[in-house]
């Protein structure tokens, strides 16, 4: 009785309007686009022909009225005796999540948990929403996921920890570092493809966070297990079980290739120069890789590049200032990868006490505006840039250059709210600072970030 209360109701509010503005029958078919025959079996007959979402939008559009009318009297087309019916309910959901209507996805899916089962509809609507490219609309139906199914080893729960941790990533480093922790637990639970993924992402989060143990752990256990699948997939092409394409963001070459580069910095950052060598050399190679289709073959050609460069940086580190030039040839022939190298040429520098004024003069203009960075570790290598970049004008005696190096910095740490990045460049202004013009500037700048995020010391400290 309720549901047919309901049916009548949707089509009375339909009717009232058809009549508002004089419409027949025929005139809303040619209006909406619907043929006559259907529509007059969906709004006339006994019992009537179920509505559709699309075509409820339809008539919505043809009578005046705003997207999402009577979405709240449509769950009644979708729900019959307990009986849920899929091809309505699930665009009607994904409809209601792009129009942002949280309350009626609520409640719709608090009926449809009466059943357990159902958990199922929540999940696919998740998963279409996130192929669409729609991931934050597609978060609150993955929390309901995780919030209802009682396995926690189901597939659909492990999915959907994973969905929820790259639809958290962004430009907070802090944000990121509690998603990460929120996630790290079911990583080894996801299918192989979902784990090459999950894997690669972690590793460059702990990059951000300068956690090197951390990078070389998961680059580890990316390198292996995108080792195991390659291995895996070349015993299939020579027997007869045929090879499946791997769900993943990347090519596979992407993610092996990964593993040595992410080891090889790791190794870097904590000054294990030459063993660190060994991880370029592998990533520098890769053209061995079977597999390989163009988009594959033109990833190797990226890792080849980083290879080359990586080894100059290598060199650099350890005090080698004969190969600048060959750095600086390289430096020209790829300027989309000046930010990674100039910062690491600035880090050498620094470290072994040489100059490097002619490449800084002459590619520091490509070093791309903070606002330009799109990705967290871009941002981390922009940061680090221009911190190594102050101390190296504070140490060659231009002060000046240097202040204004400092800030460029100090804004960018506070812009990602990244802490350490924060601490160090107080730290640096502690010891560098001493005029009274530049106490005063870095001052100011200081009380709006205690003003803003309430900071503890040493962010406190006064110069």
């Amino acid at each position: 009785m309720r549901q047919s209360a309901t049916i009548r109701c949707l089509r009375s509010e339909i009717d009232e309007q058809m009549k508002k503005y004089g419409y027949s029958l025929t005139k809303l078919s040619k209006l909406a686009g619907i043929r006559l025959g259907y529509l007059s079996e969906t709004l006339n007959r006994r019992p009537p022909r179920p509505i559709t979402i699309n075509l409820l939008d339809s008539i919505a559009k043809a009578l005046h009225q705003p997207p999402g009318w009577l979405y709240e009297l449509y769950p009644g087309e979708c729900i019959s005796d307990e009986k849920v019916s899929r091809p309505r309910m699930i665009p009607f959901l994904i409809r209601c999540a792009e129009l942002g209507r949280l309350d009626l996805i609520t409640s719709t899916a608090s009926k449809l948990l009466e059943i357990p089962k159902n958990i199922e509809i929540l999940f696919y609507v998740a998963e279409q929403l996130w192929e669409k490219g729609l991931q934050s609309e597609s978060v609150h139906f993955y929390r309901l996921v995780i919030e209802n199914e009682r396995d926690s080893f189901h597939d659909r729960f492990t999915i959907s920890q994973y969905r929820l941790f790259r639809a958290s990533l962004g430009t907070n480093a802090e944000d990121n570092k509690e998603a990460l922790v929120r996630f790290e637990l079911y990583y080894n639970r996801l299918a192989e493809d979902f784990q090459l993924d999950a894997l690669l992402h972690m590793a460059n989060i702990y990059y951000t966070l300068e956690n090197w143990k951390k990078v070389e752990r998961y680059a580890d256990e990316l390198r292996e297990l995108a080792g195991k699948v390659y291995e895996d997939q070349l015993r299939k092409r020579y027997s007869t079980k045929p090879i499946e394409s791997l769900n993943t963001d990347r090519h596979l070459v992407v993610y092996y290739g990964q593993g040595f580069l992410l080891k090889g910095i790791a190794l870097t950052m904590q000054e294990q120069y030459e063993e660190a060598k060994n991880y370029v050399s592998v990533y520098s190679d890769l053209g061995w890789f079977e597999f390989l289709d163009e988009i594959g073959k033109k990833e190797v050609e990226k890792f080849r590049i980083w290879g080359k460069g990586n080894m100059l940086m290598l060199n650099l580190m350890t005090g080698n200032q004969n190969i600048l030039p060959d750095y600086s040839d390289f430096l020209e022939d790829n300027p989309t990868d000046t930010l990674p190298y100039m910062l690491g040429m600035m880090e050498a520098a620094n470290r072994n006490n040489f100059s490097v004024d002619d490449v800084v003069n002459r590619f520091c203009e490509r070093i791309p505006h903070p606002d330009t960075m799109t990705t967290h570790i871009k941002r981390k290598q922009l940061f680090r840039f221009w911190y190594e970049k102050a101390i190296y004008n504070f140490k060659h005696g231009r002060r000046n250059c240097g202040i204004k190096d400092l800030l460029t910095a100090l804004n960018l740490a506070e812009k990602m709210q990244y802490s350490s990045g924060l601490r160090k460049m107080i730290l640096l202004m502690l010891y560098e600072v001493d005029g009274a013009n530049e106490q005063q500037e870095i001052q100011k700048m200081l009380d709006e970030l205690r003003s803003e995020h309430k900071l503890d010391p040493p962010f406190s400290t006064p110069i």
